[in-house]
Protein backbone atom coordinates (compact mmCIF):
# COMPACT_ATOMS: atom_id res chain seq x y z
CA UNK A 1 0.00 0.00 0.00
CA UNK A 2 1.47 3.33 -0.70
CA UNK A 3 2.25 5.64 1.87
CA UNK A 4 0.31 9.02 2.19
CA UNK A 5 1.39 11.80 2.10
CA UNK A 6 4.86 12.15 0.47
CA UNK A 7 7.64 12.97 2.70
CA UNK A 8 8.58 15.50 -0.01
CA UNK A 9 5.27 17.59 -1.51
CA UNK A 10 7.93 19.34 -3.66
CA UNK A 11 8.14 22.91 -5.03
CA UNK A 12 4.45 24.12 -6.30
CA UNK A 13 3.78 26.73 -9.29
CA UNK A 14 2.75 29.45 -8.16
CA UNK A 15 1.98 31.91 -11.40
CA UNK A 16 -1.68 31.03 -11.32
CA UNK A 17 -4.15 28.74 -10.14
CA UNK A 18 -4.19 26.57 -13.79
CA UNK A 19 -0.30 26.29 -13.77
CA UNK A 20 -0.83 24.89 -10.01
CA UNK A 21 -3.57 22.28 -11.05
CA UNK A 22 -1.40 21.62 -14.28
CA UNK A 23 1.92 21.19 -11.65
CA UNK A 24 -0.59 18.99 -9.82
CA UNK A 25 -1.19 16.25 -12.31
CA UNK A 26 2.70 16.51 -13.50
CA UNK A 27 3.65 15.52 -9.94
CA UNK A 28 1.26 12.43 -10.01
CA UNK A 29 1.49 12.04 -13.52
CA UNK A 30 2.16 8.05 -13.51
CA UNK A 31 -0.71 7.44 -11.07
CA UNK A 32 -2.74 10.06 -13.65
CA UNK A 33 -1.81 7.96 -16.78
CA UNK A 34 -2.32 4.77 -14.88
CA UNK A 35 -6.07 5.70 -13.81
CA UNK A 36 -6.42 7.27 -17.72
CA UNK A 37 -5.70 4.20 -18.95
CA UNK A 38 -8.00 1.86 -16.42
CA UNK A 39 -10.80 4.70 -16.78
CA UNK A 40 -10.87 4.20 -20.44
CA UNK A 41 -10.54 0.40 -20.70
CA UNK A 42 -13.58 0.99 -18.35
CA UNK A 43 -16.04 2.95 -20.49
CA UNK A 44 -14.74 1.46 -23.65
CA UNK A 45 -15.90 -2.31 -22.56
CA UNK A 46 -19.31 -0.76 -22.06
CA UNK A 47 -19.32 1.22 -25.30
CA UNK A 48 -18.56 -2.53 -27.17
CA UNK A 49 -21.09 -4.31 -24.70
CA UNK A 50 -24.19 -3.15 -26.93
CA UNK A 51 -22.02 -4.18 -30.42
CA UNK A 52 -21.93 -7.49 -28.74
CA UNK A 53 -25.50 -7.87 -27.64
CA UNK A 54 -26.32 -6.66 -31.16
CA UNK A 55 -24.50 -9.22 -32.97
CA UNK A 56 -25.33 -12.14 -30.44
CA UNK A 57 -29.21 -11.64 -30.90
CA UNK A 58 -28.19 -11.60 -34.97
CA UNK A 59 -25.99 -14.24 -35.25
CA UNK A 60 -27.45 -16.08 -32.74
CA UNK A 61 -30.79 -15.46 -32.20
CA UNK A 62 -32.34 -14.46 -35.47
CA UNK A 63 -30.40 -16.94 -37.76
CA UNK A 64 -30.44 -19.84 -34.75
CA UNK A 65 -26.78 -20.77 -34.80
CA UNK A 66 -25.92 -22.16 -31.48
CA UNK A 67 -22.20 -21.95 -32.38
CA UNK A 68 -22.59 -17.90 -32.83
CA UNK A 69 -25.06 -17.46 -30.10
CA UNK A 70 -22.44 -19.15 -27.30
CA UNK A 71 -19.44 -17.23 -29.19
CA UNK A 72 -21.11 -13.89 -28.84
CA UNK A 73 -21.83 -14.53 -25.43
CA UNK A 74 -18.71 -15.27 -24.17
CA UNK A 75 -17.51 -12.23 -25.11
CA UNK A 76 -20.81 -10.40 -23.52
CA UNK A 77 -19.18 -12.12 -20.52
CA UNK A 78 -16.07 -11.60 -20.93
CA UNK A 79 -16.68 -7.89 -21.83
CA UNK A 80 -18.29 -7.88 -18.25
CA UNK A 81 -15.63 -8.77 -16.48
CA UNK A 82 -13.39 -6.84 -17.75
CA UNK A 83 -14.98 -3.68 -17.22
CA UNK A 84 -15.64 -5.08 -13.63
CA UNK A 85 -12.03 -5.50 -12.53
CA UNK A 86 -11.00 -2.13 -15.21
CA UNK A 87 -13.63 -0.16 -12.35
CA UNK A 88 -11.90 -1.53 -9.55
CA UNK A 89 -8.83 -0.41 -10.84
CA UNK A 90 -10.06 2.59 -12.15
CA UNK A 91 -11.36 3.74 -8.47
CA UNK A 92 -8.00 2.66 -6.89
CA UNK A 93 -6.33 4.78 -9.24
CA UNK A 94 -8.96 7.90 -8.24
CA UNK A 95 -8.78 7.78 -4.95
CA UNK A 96 -4.99 7.57 -4.74
CA UNK A 97 -4.96 10.59 -6.96
CA UNK A 98 -7.84 12.19 -5.20
CA UNK A 99 -5.86 11.61 -1.86
CA UNK A 100 -2.33 12.73 -2.99
CA UNK A 101 -3.35 15.77 -4.68
CA UNK A 102 -5.24 17.20 -1.62
CA UNK A 103 -2.70 15.80 1.11
CA UNK A 104 -0.37 17.47 -1.21
CA UNK A 105 -2.12 20.73 -1.12
CA UNK A 106 -2.30 20.22 3.10
CA UNK A 107 1.65 19.43 3.26
CA UNK A 108 2.61 23.17 1.16
CA UNK A 109 -0.15 24.71 2.92
CA UNK A 110 1.09 24.00 6.61
CA UNK A 111 4.76 24.20 5.11
CA UNK A 112 4.34 27.68 3.97
CA UNK A 113 2.11 28.77 7.58
CA UNK A 114 5.26 27.39 9.31
CA UNK A 115 7.84 29.41 7.14
CA UNK A 116 5.91 32.57 7.20
CA UNK A 117 5.31 32.12 11.11
CA UNK A 118 3.93 35.24 12.64
CA UNK A 119 3.58 37.23 9.32
CA UNK A 120 1.25 35.40 8.05
CA UNK A 121 -2.26 36.45 10.18
CA UNK A 122 -0.82 39.78 9.25
CA UNK A 123 -1.01 39.16 5.24
CA UNK A 124 -3.74 36.74 4.91
CA UNK A 125 -6.63 35.69 7.03
CA UNK A 126 -6.82 32.72 9.67
CA UNK A 127 -10.06 31.61 7.92
CA UNK A 128 -8.63 31.23 4.47
CA UNK A 129 -5.78 29.12 5.75
CA UNK A 130 -7.84 26.99 7.39
CA UNK A 131 -10.67 26.67 4.80
CA UNK A 132 -8.18 25.25 2.95
CA UNK A 133 -7.50 21.74 4.60
CA UNK A 134 -11.57 21.76 5.46
CA UNK A 135 -12.94 22.74 1.86
CA UNK A 136 -10.21 23.46 -1.17
CA UNK A 137 -8.63 20.44 -0.67
CA UNK A 138 -11.67 18.05 -1.25
CA UNK A 139 -12.73 20.44 -4.55
CA UNK A 140 -8.72 20.26 -5.46
CA UNK A 141 -8.81 16.31 -5.44
CA UNK A 142 -12.17 15.77 -6.32
CA UNK A 143 -11.05 17.24 -10.17
CA UNK A 144 -7.98 14.36 -9.94
CA UNK A 145 -10.54 11.96 -8.85
CA UNK A 146 -12.81 12.79 -12.10
CA UNK A 147 -10.08 12.77 -14.84
CA UNK A 148 -9.68 8.81 -14.85
CA UNK A 149 -13.41 8.73 -15.94
CA UNK A 150 -13.12 11.76 -17.94
CA UNK A 151 -10.94 10.49 -20.00
CA UNK A 152 -12.72 7.13 -20.43
CA UNK A 153 -15.88 9.29 -21.29
CA UNK A 154 -14.02 11.34 -24.55
CA UNK A 155 -12.63 8.05 -25.71
CA UNK A 156 -15.93 6.34 -25.40
CA UNK A 157 -18.14 8.61 -27.11
CA UNK A 158 -15.40 8.89 -30.08
CA UNK A 159 -15.41 4.89 -30.40
CA UNK A 160 -19.22 4.99 -30.79
CA UNK A 161 -19.72 7.58 -32.81
CA UNK A 162 -17.15 6.08 -35.77
CA UNK A 163 -19.35 2.29 -34.83
CA UNK A 164 -22.73 4.20 -35.50
CA UNK A 165 -20.89 5.83 -38.48
CA UNK A 166 -19.90 2.47 -39.99
CA UNK A 167 -23.26 1.08 -39.22
CA UNK A 168 -25.51 3.47 -40.39
CA UNK A 169 -24.18 7.00 -41.61
CA UNK A 170 -27.64 9.15 -40.27
CA UNK A 171 -27.44 7.62 -36.47
CA UNK A 172 -23.85 8.51 -36.41
CA UNK A 173 -24.16 12.00 -38.21
CA UNK A 174 -26.79 12.56 -35.05
CA UNK A 175 -24.32 11.52 -32.26
CA UNK A 176 -21.64 13.49 -33.60
CA UNK A 177 -24.28 16.75 -33.90
CA UNK A 178 -25.99 15.91 -30.28
CA UNK A 179 -23.10 15.76 -28.35
CA UNK A 180 -21.43 18.99 -28.95
CA UNK A 181 -24.86 20.51 -29.01
CA UNK A 182 -25.57 18.84 -25.47
CA UNK A 183 -22.82 20.55 -24.01
CA UNK A 184 -22.60 23.83 -25.79
CA UNK A 185 -26.42 24.14 -24.13
CA UNK A 186 -25.20 23.01 -20.33
CA UNK A 187 -21.90 25.21 -21.21
CA UNK A 188 -23.73 28.84 -20.12
CA UNK A 189 -24.35 27.50 -16.86
CA UNK A 190 -21.08 26.47 -15.55
CA UNK A 191 -19.68 30.52 -15.79
CA UNK A 192 -22.34 31.67 -13.21
CA UNK A 193 -21.49 29.13 -10.81
CA UNK A 194 -17.73 29.32 -11.14
CA UNK A 195 -19.35 33.01 -9.82
CA UNK A 196 -20.79 32.03 -7.59
CA UNK A 197 -18.84 29.45 -6.05
CA UNK A 198 -16.04 32.01 -5.61
CA UNK A 199 -18.55 34.18 -3.60
CA UNK A 200 -19.49 31.16 -1.31
CA UNK A 201 -15.79 30.05 -0.71
CA UNK A 202 -14.86 33.63 0.40
CA UNK A 203 -17.56 33.74 2.68
CA UNK A 204 -16.73 30.72 4.17
CA UNK A 205 -13.22 31.57 5.14
CA UNK A 206 -14.61 34.81 6.64
CA UNK A 207 -16.76 32.99 8.57
CA UNK A 208 -14.28 30.40 9.55
CA UNK A 209 -11.89 33.25 10.50
CA UNK A 210 -14.58 34.41 12.68
CA UNK A 211 -15.09 31.22 14.47
CA UNK A 212 -11.83 30.77 15.41
CA UNK A 213 -11.21 34.83 16.60
CA UNK A 214 -14.44 33.82 19.04
CA UNK A 215 -12.38 30.02 20.17
CA UNK A 216 -9.29 31.67 20.96
CA UNK A 217 -10.83 34.84 22.46
CA UNK A 218 -13.95 33.13 24.29
CA UNK A 219 -12.05 33.71 28.08
CA UNK A 220 -11.57 37.65 27.37
CA UNK A 221 -15.50 37.35 25.63
CA UNK A 222 -16.89 35.97 28.66
CA UNK A 223 -14.99 38.90 31.02
CA UNK A 224 -16.16 41.98 29.01
CA UNK A 225 -19.84 40.74 28.52
CA UNK A 226 -19.25 40.07 24.58
CA UNK A 227 -20.67 36.93 23.87
CA UNK A 228 -23.98 38.14 22.79
CA UNK A 229 -22.57 40.58 20.37
CA UNK A 230 -19.95 38.32 18.67
CA UNK A 231 -22.64 35.63 18.53
CA UNK A 232 -24.83 37.61 16.53
CA UNK A 233 -22.20 38.95 13.91
CA UNK A 234 -21.19 34.87 13.27
CA UNK A 235 -25.12 34.74 12.84
CA UNK A 236 -24.86 37.14 10.49
CA UNK A 237 -22.11 36.05 8.63
CA UNK A 238 -23.41 32.23 8.71
CA UNK A 239 -26.70 32.93 6.99
CA UNK A 240 -24.80 34.96 4.20
CA UNK A 241 -22.68 32.43 3.48
CA UNK A 242 -26.45 30.16 3.35
CA UNK A 243 -27.63 32.67 1.24
CA UNK A 244 -24.87 31.99 -1.35
CA UNK A 245 -24.99 28.78 -0.54
CA UNK A 246 -28.71 28.78 -1.49
CA UNK A 247 -27.79 30.44 -5.04
CA UNK A 248 -25.06 28.24 -5.99
CA UNK A 249 -27.48 25.22 -5.05
CA UNK A 250 -29.72 26.51 -7.19
CA UNK A 251 -27.22 27.12 -10.54
CA UNK A 252 -25.96 23.35 -9.65
CA UNK A 253 -29.84 22.36 -9.56
CA UNK A 254 -30.62 23.28 -12.62
CA UNK A 255 -26.98 21.91 -13.98
CA UNK A 256 -28.20 18.39 -12.38
CA UNK A 257 -31.31 18.84 -14.25
CA UNK A 258 -29.98 19.41 -17.83
CA UNK A 259 -27.49 16.22 -17.19
CA UNK A 260 -29.85 14.07 -16.99
CA UNK A 261 -32.87 15.84 -19.48
CA UNK A 262 -30.92 16.47 -22.26
CA UNK A 263 -28.59 12.92 -22.42
CA UNK A 264 -32.65 11.53 -22.09
CA UNK A 265 -33.88 13.57 -24.98
CA UNK A 266 -31.12 12.76 -26.83
CA UNK A 267 -31.80 8.44 -26.15
CA UNK A 268 -35.55 9.02 -26.90
CA UNK A 269 -34.47 10.69 -30.52
CA UNK A 270 -31.96 8.51 -31.28
CA UNK A 271 -33.76 5.12 -30.35
CA UNK A 272 -36.89 6.54 -32.21
CA UNK A 273 -34.58 7.06 -35.46
CA UNK A 274 -33.34 3.73 -35.02
CA UNK A 275 -36.86 2.23 -34.89
CA UNK A 276 -37.89 4.02 -37.90
CA UNK A 277 -35.02 2.73 -39.39
CA UNK A 278 -35.88 -1.19 -38.40
CA UNK A 279 -39.21 -0.93 -39.33
CA UNK A 280 -38.32 0.22 -42.73
CA UNK A 281 -35.63 -2.61 -42.89
CA UNK A 282 -32.54 -0.30 -42.80
CA UNK A 283 -31.35 -2.18 -39.87
CA UNK A 284 -31.77 -5.17 -38.20
CA UNK A 285 -33.44 -6.64 -34.95
CA UNK A 286 -29.60 -6.68 -33.26
CA UNK A 287 -28.80 -3.74 -34.82
CA UNK A 288 -32.04 -1.47 -33.25
CA UNK A 289 -30.91 -3.36 -29.94
CA UNK A 290 -27.22 -2.08 -30.05
CA UNK A 291 -27.82 1.56 -31.19
CA UNK A 292 -30.36 1.95 -28.43
CA UNK A 293 -27.53 0.67 -25.98
CA UNK A 294 -25.23 2.79 -27.52
CA UNK A 295 -27.88 5.88 -26.89
CA UNK A 296 -28.42 4.73 -23.11
CA UNK A 297 -24.94 4.16 -22.37
CA UNK A 298 -24.10 7.69 -24.15
CA UNK A 299 -25.85 8.80 -20.99
CA UNK A 300 -22.62 7.99 -18.63
CA UNK A 301 -19.91 9.58 -20.58
CA UNK A 302 -22.02 13.04 -21.37
CA UNK A 303 -22.75 12.80 -17.67
CA UNK A 304 -19.23 13.11 -16.51
CA UNK A 305 -17.97 15.43 -19.35
CA UNK A 306 -20.22 17.84 -17.73
CA UNK A 307 -19.36 16.87 -14.27
CA UNK A 308 -15.64 16.92 -14.92
CA UNK A 309 -15.97 20.56 -16.13
CA UNK A 310 -17.89 21.26 -12.90
CA UNK A 311 -15.28 20.01 -10.91
CA UNK A 312 -12.70 21.48 -13.05
CA UNK A 313 -14.32 25.12 -12.11
CA UNK A 314 -14.62 24.32 -8.11
CA UNK A 315 -10.87 23.46 -8.26
CA UNK A 316 -10.17 25.98 -9.99
CA UNK A 317 -11.59 28.55 -6.98
CA UNK A 318 -10.00 26.11 -4.40
CA UNK A 319 -6.83 26.72 -6.57
CA UNK A 320 -6.78 30.24 -6.62
CA UNK A 321 -7.09 31.02 -2.76
CA UNK A 322 -4.30 28.02 -2.07
CA UNK A 323 -1.98 30.08 -4.20
CA UNK A 324 -2.51 32.98 -2.71
CA UNK A 325 -0.92 31.77 0.47
CA UNK A 326 1.72 29.48 -1.33
CA UNK A 327 2.71 32.79 -3.48
CA UNK A 328 3.42 35.14 -0.17
CA UNK A 329 7.29 35.26 0.33
CA UNK A 330 9.03 35.55 3.39
CA UNK A 331 9.33 39.05 4.41
CA UNK A 332 12.27 38.66 7.10
CA UNK A 333 14.19 36.55 4.42
CA UNK A 334 18.54 36.97 5.19
CA UNK A 335 19.24 40.28 3.49
CA UNK A 336 21.92 39.65 0.67
CA UNK A 337 23.96 42.42 1.99
CA UNK A 338 24.24 41.55 5.97
CA UNK A 339 27.02 43.13 7.89
CA UNK A 340 29.60 40.84 9.43
CA UNK A 341 30.35 42.90 12.29
CA UNK A 342 26.68 43.71 13.24
CA UNK A 343 26.69 39.83 13.64
CA UNK A 344 29.63 39.85 16.05
CA UNK A 345 29.49 42.74 18.07
CA UNK A 346 27.25 43.70 20.71
CA UNK A 347 25.77 46.77 20.71
CA UNK A 348 24.28 49.48 23.19
CA UNK A 349 20.37 48.38 22.47
CA UNK A 350 19.83 51.88 20.71
CA UNK A 351 16.70 51.24 18.40
CA UNK A 352 15.36 54.32 16.31
CA UNK A 353 12.21 54.21 13.60
CA UNK A 354 11.89 56.81 10.93
CA UNK A 355 8.32 56.11 10.16
CA UNK A 356 7.02 56.64 13.97
CA UNK A 357 9.69 59.57 14.85
CA UNK A 358 10.64 56.74 17.60
CA UNK A 359 14.04 56.63 19.23
CA UNK A 360 15.11 54.94 21.99
CA UNK A 361 18.30 55.41 24.08
CA UNK A 362 20.56 52.81 25.02
CA UNK A 363 19.43 51.39 28.58
CA UNK A 364 16.19 53.74 28.75
CA UNK A 365 12.83 52.44 29.95
CA UNK A 366 10.33 53.77 27.84
CA UNK A 367 5.68 53.13 27.26
CA UNK A 368 4.50 53.83 24.08
CA UNK A 369 0.29 54.48 24.53
CA UNK A 370 -1.36 54.18 21.58
CA UNK A 371 -4.58 55.60 20.37
CA UNK A 372 -5.34 52.77 18.47
CA UNK A 373 -3.94 49.07 19.82
CA UNK A 374 -3.21 48.05 16.16
CA UNK A 375 -0.87 50.77 15.23
CA UNK A 376 1.13 49.67 18.47
CA UNK A 377 1.49 45.97 17.55
CA UNK A 378 2.19 47.41 14.21
CA UNK A 379 5.03 48.93 15.33
CA UNK A 380 6.19 46.56 18.17
CA UNK A 381 6.44 44.18 14.94
CA UNK A 382 8.27 46.65 12.74
CA UNK A 383 10.86 46.99 15.94
CA UNK A 384 11.45 43.27 15.67
CA UNK A 385 11.43 42.45 12.15
CA UNK A 386 8.30 40.50 12.03
CA UNK A 387 6.97 42.54 9.21
CA UNK A 388 8.83 44.75 6.89
CA UNK A 389 11.31 47.09 8.93
CA UNK A 390 12.57 49.74 6.30
CA UNK A 391 13.87 52.85 8.09
CA UNK A 392 14.32 50.72 11.66
CA UNK A 393 17.89 50.22 12.80
CA UNK A 394 19.60 49.21 15.78
CA UNK A 395 23.01 51.15 16.74
CA UNK A 396 22.91 53.00 13.51
CA UNK A 397 22.64 49.81 12.07
CA UNK A 398 19.52 49.08 9.46
CA UNK A 399 17.32 45.66 10.92
CA UNK A 400 16.92 44.62 7.30
CA UNK A 401 20.70 44.43 7.14
CA UNK A 402 21.16 42.29 9.89
CA UNK A 403 21.25 38.14 10.22
CA UNK A 404 18.03 37.55 10.89
CA UNK A 405 19.85 34.77 13.79
CA UNK A 406 21.63 37.23 15.43
CA UNK A 407 19.14 39.83 15.75
CA UNK A 408 16.30 37.64 17.31
CA UNK A 409 19.03 37.35 20.31
CA UNK A 410 19.38 41.01 20.69
CA UNK A 411 15.52 42.06 20.36
CA UNK A 412 12.87 40.33 21.70
CA UNK A 413 9.13 40.91 20.95
CA UNK A 414 6.89 39.38 23.92
CA UNK A 415 3.23 39.41 22.97
CA UNK A 416 0.30 37.26 24.78
CA UNK A 417 0.26 35.76 21.17
CA UNK A 418 2.92 33.84 22.18
CA UNK A 419 2.46 30.10 23.53
CA UNK A 420 3.72 28.15 26.28
CA UNK A 421 5.41 24.64 25.12
CA UNK A 422 4.31 21.49 26.58
CA UNK A 423 6.89 19.87 29.12
CA UNK A 424 8.43 20.78 32.60
CA UNK A 425 8.28 24.02 33.72
CA UNK A 426 11.58 24.45 34.84
CA UNK A 427 13.16 23.72 31.70
CA UNK A 428 10.44 25.57 29.10
CA UNK A 429 11.86 28.46 31.34
CA UNK A 430 15.69 28.14 31.73
CA UNK A 431 15.87 26.53 28.24
CA UNK A 432 14.25 30.08 26.65
CA UNK A 433 16.52 32.09 29.00
CA UNK A 434 19.92 31.42 28.09
CA UNK A 435 21.61 34.28 27.53
CA UNK A 436 24.18 32.78 24.48
CA UNK A 437 24.81 30.10 22.33
CA UNK A 438 27.10 28.70 24.92
CA UNK A 439 24.32 28.46 27.77
CA UNK A 440 21.51 25.43 27.52
CA UNK A 441 19.65 26.87 30.53
CA UNK A 442 19.55 30.07 33.28
CA UNK A 443 20.60 29.33 36.66
CA UNK A 444 18.39 28.63 39.86
CA UNK A 445 18.84 32.26 40.84
CA UNK A 446 18.08 33.67 37.38
CA UNK A 447 14.65 32.18 37.65
CA UNK A 448 13.77 32.82 40.74
CA UNK A 449 14.64 36.54 39.77
CA UNK A 450 12.61 36.12 36.78
CA UNK A 451 9.70 34.87 38.97
CA UNK A 452 10.36 37.36 41.42
CA UNK A 453 9.89 40.68 38.67
CA UNK A 454 7.10 38.99 37.04
CA UNK A 455 5.40 38.34 40.59
CA UNK A 456 4.72 34.68 39.67
CA UNK A 457 6.06 32.89 42.31
CA UNK A 458 2.85 32.22 44.08
CA UNK A 459 2.23 30.41 40.36
CA UNK A 460 4.94 27.85 41.30
CA UNK A 461 4.48 27.58 44.96
CA UNK A 462 0.85 26.14 44.23
CA UNK A 463 1.67 23.71 41.92
CA UNK A 464 1.95 20.01 43.03
CA UNK A 465 5.60 19.84 41.81
CA UNK A 466 6.66 23.40 41.88
CA UNK A 467 9.36 24.11 38.45
CA UNK A 468 9.39 20.14 37.91
CA UNK A 469 5.19 20.33 37.41
CA UNK A 470 4.26 19.32 33.64
CA UNK A 471 2.73 21.94 31.62
CA UNK A 472 -0.10 21.02 29.28
CA UNK A 473 -0.27 21.88 25.42
CA UNK A 474 -0.25 25.93 25.27
CA UNK A 475 -0.33 26.51 29.09
CA UNK A 476 -4.36 25.35 29.28
CA UNK A 477 -3.92 24.46 32.73
CA UNK A 478 -3.13 27.85 33.76
CA UNK A 479 -5.11 30.86 33.17
CA UNK A 480 -5.28 33.91 31.33
CA UNK A 481 -3.23 36.03 33.94
CA UNK A 482 -0.78 33.53 35.20
CA UNK A 483 0.11 32.72 31.63
CA UNK A 484 0.81 36.19 31.26
CA UNK A 485 2.84 36.46 34.13
CA UNK A 486 4.95 33.15 33.22
CA UNK A 487 5.23 34.52 30.06
CA UNK A 488 6.79 37.54 31.07
CA UNK A 489 9.60 35.70 33.13
CA UNK A 490 10.37 33.74 30.28
CA UNK A 491 11.13 36.66 28.27
CA UNK A 492 13.25 38.26 31.16
CA UNK A 493 15.32 35.11 31.23
CA UNK A 494 16.08 36.05 27.88
CA UNK A 495 17.81 39.47 29.03
CA UNK A 496 17.91 40.72 25.15
CA UNK A 497 19.59 43.60 24.54
CA UNK A 498 15.94 45.25 23.50
CA UNK A 499 13.04 44.05 25.23
CA UNK A 500 9.49 45.05 23.62
CA UNK A 501 6.47 43.88 25.55
CA UNK A 502 3.27 44.42 24.23
CA UNK A 503 0.45 44.66 27.20
CA UNK A 504 2.27 42.66 29.52
CA UNK A 505 -0.20 42.92 32.40
CA UNK A 506 -3.61 43.25 30.65
CA UNK A 507 -5.05 40.02 32.01
CA UNK A 508 -3.67 40.52 35.71
CA UNK A 509 -5.48 42.53 38.91
CA UNK A 510 -4.61 45.90 39.66
CA UNK A 511 -2.50 45.07 42.58
CA UNK A 512 -0.24 42.19 41.11
CA UNK A 513 0.21 45.27 37.59
CA UNK A 514 1.23 47.53 40.58
CA UNK A 515 3.97 45.00 41.31
CA UNK A 516 4.83 44.45 38.00
CA UNK A 517 5.72 47.51 37.34
CA UNK A 518 7.47 48.75 40.36
CA UNK A 519 10.20 45.84 39.47
CA UNK A 520 10.83 45.81 35.97
CA UNK A 521 12.53 48.63 35.74
CA UNK A 522 14.72 47.36 38.34
CA UNK A 523 15.23 44.51 36.57
CA UNK A 524 16.15 45.78 33.42
CA UNK A 525 18.55 48.41 34.04
CA UNK A 526 21.24 48.82 31.55
CA UNK A 527 19.38 47.48 29.26
CA UNK A 528 16.19 48.77 26.38
CA UNK A 529 13.12 48.23 27.44
CA UNK A 530 9.82 49.18 25.79
CA UNK A 531 6.22 48.41 27.42
CA UNK A 532 3.21 49.15 24.72
CA UNK A 533 0.59 49.94 27.21
CA UNK A 534 -1.94 51.74 28.40
CA UNK A 535 -2.52 51.23 31.53
CA UNK A 536 -1.66 54.01 34.04
CA UNK A 537 0.02 51.99 36.42
CA UNK A 538 2.77 51.18 33.94
CA UNK A 539 2.61 54.14 32.53
CA UNK A 540 3.58 56.03 35.68
CA UNK A 541 6.78 53.94 36.07
CA UNK A 542 7.96 54.61 32.78
CA UNK A 543 11.06 57.01 32.75
CA UNK A 544 9.45 58.63 29.35
CA UNK A 545 6.26 58.06 27.54
CA UNK A 546 5.37 58.36 24.13
CA UNK A 547 2.18 59.15 22.51
CA UNK A 548 1.35 57.36 19.46
CA UNK A 549 -1.41 58.91 17.21
CA UNK A 550 -1.68 58.51 13.73
CA UNK A 551 1.19 55.63 13.68
CA UNK A 552 3.56 58.74 14.27
CA UNK A 553 5.06 60.09 17.85
CA UNK A 554 2.65 62.91 18.46
CA UNK A 555 3.84 63.74 21.88
CA UNK A 556 6.55 62.36 24.70
CA UNK A 557 7.37 63.09 28.37
CA UNK A 558 6.28 62.04 31.62
CA UNK A 559 2.66 60.32 32.66
CA UNK A 560 1.63 62.99 34.61
CA UNK A 561 2.93 66.05 32.11
CA UNK A 562 0.93 64.26 29.26
CA UNK A 563 -2.10 63.72 31.22
CA UNK A 564 -1.90 67.11 31.78
CA UNK A 565 -1.09 68.69 28.72
CA UNK A 566 -2.14 66.28 25.87
CA UNK A 567 -6.09 66.14 25.78
CA UNK A 568 -5.98 62.89 23.59
CA UNK A 569 -3.29 60.90 25.62
CA UNK A 570 -5.43 61.62 28.55
CA UNK A 571 -9.19 60.39 26.58
CA UNK A 572 -6.91 57.22 25.58
CA UNK A 573 -5.53 55.93 29.37
CA UNK A 574 -8.34 57.39 31.14
CA UNK A 575 -11.07 56.12 28.77
CA UNK A 576 -12.90 53.91 31.47
CA UNK A 577 -13.93 57.44 33.25
CA UNK A 578 -14.75 59.52 29.97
Amino acid sequence: MRRLPESDPGRPDTRSATRYLIWLVRMQWTSMALGAFWGVVWMVSQALMPAAIGKTIDAGVTAKDTAELWRWSAVVFALGCVTGVAGTLRHRCAVTNWLTAAYRTVQLTARQATDLGATLPSRIATGDVVAIGTADTSSIGGTMDVSARFAGAVVSVILVSILLLSTEVRIGLTVLIGVPLIMALVGPLLKPMHRRQGEVRTLQGKLTGRANDIVAGLRVLRGIGGEPEFAERYREQSQQLRFAGVRVARVESVLESAQVLLPGLFVVGVTWLAARLAVSHDITTGQLVAFYGYAAFLVLPLRTITEAWGRVLRAHVAATKVVRVLALSHPLAEASGSKADAADTAGTGALADEHSGLSLAPGSFTAVAAADPAEAIELADRLGRYRAADGVTLDGVPLESMPLVRLRQRVLVADNEARLFAGRLAEELARVGARSAGEHAADESGVTAALHTAAAEDIVEALPEGLDTAVTERGRSFSGGQQQRLRLARALLADPEVLLLVEPTSAVDAHTEARIAERLAQARTGRTTVVFTTSPLMLDRAERVVFLAGGRAAAEGRHRELLATVPAYRATVTREED
